[in-house]
């Protein structure tokens, strides 16, 4: 049996074991890798809509569009900060695009694909270049250099007379675009000008979207100069930027009062400075353990969530230095009492961790991120706890068994009638209707009411949609065929159809890859339409009779056409580092063997017609919602099933730890009862549950299967009781003060979790105290 080690000692070695922590924290954070991508959490999506919504919530135009409104100045002074804004952010990599309205298109054709807007351009589906079509052209060019446009005009003039640059560009303009003043996009009102921002980063890189908006205020910062105005930026990077630092500060405040009220905790409960340093040091080696299991198993990185709430969920093991705390009392060295505890502490534990390994078979890469965290981390500092910890206490500390208060809190706990097991049958009774009766519904599945986003953020966010037209985002079109070219072509045969569905008011506008780029099969057409080398220049030489222009001043045009006639069709991967990639990229998806098209959609009156449009066109109608909705209850099933599994597995831990039915059923009994409480108290208050309660859930039936077994193990020796009861008061103290702080949080996740888990903390002690204390009356109550 190892000696007690002198005070000195035992602080020194406390010291080593921090710094030890210390210098590992320091390693791990060098090579740790984060993940924001939220795809982590989902379940393998099974139907064609929730592969596109994973697709869309990671690096779909949508997830990557920013709106921005610029207000507070005279229209002219915004107008100016709105085209430096522009200026400023088109030539910065963070941005794929940025318009404003004040772009004419020009730069979205690049230099190399100019002769290419012959066939990008409608004009050849119902004229030719013939000498009368030409003449008209030129003719008009004449009258266009002696107005205010021709500084716009004249440098295209020889090698587009015909202006196919300019009509590609105004085709390519939103359909519902914003009322244009001074040039650039103003709201209905004309006080706020508009901007659409496109960011690179994807949707799911919280760090891009950071980046991206750090840029736009740096960028508006030296745009406004003196003036007075002010920008608005909104949209899904906007908002996790927004949800991002809000949830930083409230976990640095909650945080900081959490380290405060433990420490005080701690000193007042063991009358010591000691334990307080002690008690981190088992949690903080869990922490570092499970971070480093993650990132060695997930070569993707780990996630961010599961960092956050894998600390949360191992916030149990501050429990075990606790339990060794208040059982250390003279007469017995600490690593006596460590083991005589060991048992009953093991198979906490071990239940615990069981149930955790049924994520592992969840299918779902979060959730065995966050199994193989808390995992990891609860056997670190269970054994930390039995194997290191004893090396540093005091062997004859203050017996808290002698502390009158807890002497008087035991009194007080015995005097409370112990009801029989039928009182406890009538309680889950009324629990079960409690949980059943209400009307409300008892599932959460949008995942927008998860959202902290404030509600008139949420509606800001969809007037500047409006205004900006920009689509909707609950409705997609999807075209799906065996290659680009086959979609591509079935998006050409739909237009008409959604022209007619605009015409008739149930549609707003559309957007889709085939606007920007035409099927080679329409490419072709257009390219049979222009006329030879020869034919051109005979058709110009005619044109050019008696207009005031020399007769090669259209030399770059000829080449132009010639360029255009023998050129092979124009594909997506010719589109790479121009700004009409990014148009098409969100509209476009490829994937080994099929390839499909997206129509976004904005100003939807019917979708039941649309989609009835849709079938008949050989496209679907894709309802985002209901395909966010359908995974959430796919992600549930898994938990509940996990959750299922879980039970059994921990039913028969705690069978084979304890082998007799009376203590089983007096240890099971209360965590059952309090997960019914929890249920009961939810539902009353109208709480519709989500996926966080369940995993919550979780954490409180592990905190209520801590407690029973320790007041299990107590037996009837009256000084362990007190000892057993003085512990689980600090542990019930210490939690409740995490979680309570966590219910208050304005973070709608946040607050499921410490809600769920403060109700349990109080229904496990209390009903723990009842029915799993050891005593000749409840032998007979149970």
């Amino acid at each position: 049996m190892p000696r007690s080690l002198t005070a000195p000692v035992r602080l020194s070695l406390a010291l080593l074991w921090l710094a030890l922590l210390l210098l590992g924290g320091w390693w791990l954070s060098q090579r740790l890798a984060l993940s924001g991508d939220l795809r982590k959490f989902m379940p393998e999506a099974r139907t064609p809509a929730q592969k596109l919504l994973l697709d869309e919530l990671g690096e779909g135009p949508g997830s990557r569009l920013l709106l921005v409104a610029i207000s507070g100045a005279e229209p002219e002074v915004l107008a100016a900060q709105s085209q430096a804004l522009r200026e400023a952010l088109s030539h910065d990599r963070r941005f794929a695009f940025v318009a404003n309205g004040g772009e004419v298109g020009l730069d979205a054709i690049s230099e190399r694909l100019r002769p290419y807007r012959y066939l990008l351009s409608p004009t050849l589906d119902s004229e030719r270049f013939d000498a009368d079509t030409l003449r008209d052209e030129l003719q008009q060019r004449v009258q266009d250099l002696g107005s205010p446009a021709s500084a716009l005009i004249e440098p295209l003039l020889p090698s587009d007379p015909t202006l196919e640059t300019l009509k590609l560009a105004e085709s390519w303009q939103p359909a519902n675009a914003p009322q244009r003043l001074y040039d650039v996009w103003f709201d209905t009102k004309g006080k706020e000008a508009l901007l659409a921002v496109q960011t690179v980063a994807p949707g799911f890189d919280p760090t891009g979207q950071q980046d991206a908006v750090n840029a736009l205020q740096s960028a508006f910062a030296k745009a406004k100069g003196s003036s007075k105005s002010r920008m608005e930026i909104s949209g899904p990077g906007a908002f996790s930027v927004e949800i991002g630092g809000r949830t930083q500060r409230e976990a640095s405040w909650i945080g900081s009062f959490d380290t405060i009220g433990l420490i005080v905790l701690l000193v007042l409960a063991y009358r010591s400075w000691r334990q307080p340093l002690f008690g981190v040091l088992p949690l903080a080696s869990a922490g570092l353990a499970g971070l480093g299991a993650v990132a060695w198993w997930f070569a993707g990185g780990v996630h961010g969530i599961t960092v956050a709430f894998g600390f949360t969920l191992i916030g149990v093991v501050q429990d075990y230095p606790i339990h060794l705390f208040s059982h250390q009392r003279a007469g017995i060295t600490p690593w006596q009492n460590a083991r005589a505890i060991w048992p009953t502490l093991a198979t906490g534990v071990a239940s615990t961790c069981i149930a955790y390994v049924t994520f592992l078979l969840s299918g779902v890469d979060g959730l065995q991120q966050l199994a193989v965290f808390t995992i990891v981390g609860l056997l670190t500092a269970a054994l930390t706890t039995r194997l290191l910890l004893p090396a540093l206490l005091d062997p004859s500390p203050r017996d808290p068994a002698s502390w009158p208060w807890v002497e008087k809190l035991w009194n007080a706990i015995e005097r409370v009638p112990r009801p029989r097991l039928r009182w406890w049958a009538l309680f889950a009774v009324v629990a079960i209707a409690c949980i059943a009766l209400p009307r409300a519904p008892f599932w959460q599945n949008d995942l927008s009411k998860l959202t902290p986003v404030p509600p008139a953020a949420l509606a800001r966010d969809a007037q500047l949609r409006s205004e900006l037209g920009a689509p909707d985002v609950r409705y997609l079109l999807a075209i799906r065929g065996r290659d680009v070219e086959s979609v591509l072509e079935q998006s050409e045969a739909l237009r008409p159809a959604l022209d007619a569905a605009i015409a008739s008011g149930n549609l707003a506008s559309y957007d889709m890859a085939a606007r920007y780029l035409p099927s080679a099969k329409t490419q072709r057409e257009r390219q049979s339409r222009i006329p030879d080398a020869a034919r051109a220049q005979s058709a110009l030489a005619d044109a050019l009779q008696e207009l005031p222009f020399r007769d090669d001043a259209f030399a770059p045009f000829l080449s132009d056409l010639e360029a255009a006639r023998k050129a092979p069709p124009l594909q997506a991967a010719d589109l790479a580092g121009t700004p009409l990639a990014a148009s098409v990229s969100g509209l476009l998806l490829q994937h080994a063997g099929d390839a499909t098209a997206l129509v976004s959609l904005a100003g939807i009156r019917d979708p039941q017609s649309l989609a009835k449009l849709a079938v008949a066109h050989g496209a679907e109608l894709l309802d985002l919602k209901d395909a966010s909705e359908s995974l959430v209850v796919a992600y549930r099933e898994r938990v509940l099933w996990a959750l299922a599994g879980a039970a059994v597995l921990l039913a028969l831990t705690v069978w084979l730890a304890l082998r007799a039915p009376r203590r089983v059923v007096r240890v099971l009994l209360p965590m059952a009862l309090t997960t019914l409480l929890i249920l009961a108290v939810l539902r009353v208050f109208g709480v519709e549950l989500t996926l966080f309660h369940l995993v919550a859930l979780i954490l409180a039936a592990g905190l209520g299967l801590d407690y029973a077994l320790f007041f299990d193990h107590a037996g009837d020796d009256h000084a362990d009781q007190l000892r057993t009861l003085h512990a689980l008061v600090v542990c019930s103290l210490t939690t409740l003060l995490v979680f309570l702080l966590l219910a208050l949080s304005s973070i709608p996740v946040l607050r499921a979790i410490g809600s769920t888990v403060t109700i349990g903390v109080v229904g496990n002690f209390v009903l723990g105290l009842l029915i799993a204390r050891h005593d000749v009356a409840a032998e007979r109550d149970v």
